[in-house]
């Protein structure tokens, strides 16, 4: 038992590394791109987090590995959510958000980003989040 916590933290800590890792492969960055790759798993977290309703933002970070969840719920306010951007908003808090230069702007950022998390998370609660998003957000959403 004294070791569990310590490995759900360790588990916790892969699960983060890989979702981070899948980033950096999509745009060909190495490990010491590692805050960019963070920062842009950050922003478009947040910026899903805060166009969805709270009940499925809480479901949809359920399957959130530990780190990541703290990370999605960090500066979250439930009683100021969901707050309503269609895509071109989406697009340009990204960009306010993420603050490096990359090949394919915002729209890659978003797109490298929900790739990565699709492949983390049940499809249903993959459709569950897109069911959410108005019509033109819900697009960008693999």
């Amino acid at each position: 038992m004294a070791n569990e916590p310590n490995s759900v933290f360790e588990s916790s800590l892969d699960k983060t590394n890989l979702i981070l890792k899948d980033i950096e492969q999509a745009y060909g960055w190495s490990k010491e791109r590692r805050n960019q790759s963070f920062a842009a798993l950050r922003t478009v977290l947040h910026l899903l987090r805060d166009r969805m309703p709270v009940q499925e933002s809480v479901e949809f970070s359920a399957q959130l590995p530990v780190l990541v969840r703290g990370v999605y719920f960090d500066g979250w306010d439930p009683s100021n959510v969901p707050v309503k951007l269609n895509r071109d908003d989406f697009l340009y808090e990204v960009r306010r958000g993420f603050p490096y230069e990359t090949d394919g702007g915002p729209e890659r950022v978003v797109q490298v980003v929900l790739d990565t998390l699709r492949r983390h998370v049940t499809q249903g609660e993959w459709d569950d989040v897109r069911a959410t998003m108005p019509r033109d957000l819900a697009r960008m959403i693999p």
